[in-house]
């Protein structure tokens, strides 16, 4: 469960940046989830940018042999 143990990471983060508010966990938890998962889909994103771009360099060599 490694996307749980960032979000309680940085939900712990966002709690002392605010000055240890109590009562705010909840609030602090949902952030950080929203951050980990902009995270993860933008690692997506990129993964597949990547191999988009390496299957069409693959298919353009396999044309030119």
């Amino acid at each position: 469960m490694k996307w749980y143990d960032e979000i309680a990471r940085i939900a712990r983060e966002l709690y002392e940046k605010s000055g240890g508010i109590d009562g705010r966990d909840l609030d602090n938890w949902l952030e950080a989830e929203r951050i980990v998962m902009e995270r993860y889909k933008e690692q997506e994103r990129l993964e597949a940018e990547s191999s988009s771009s390496t299957e069409k360099k693959n298919a353009s060599t396999n044309k030119k042999t």
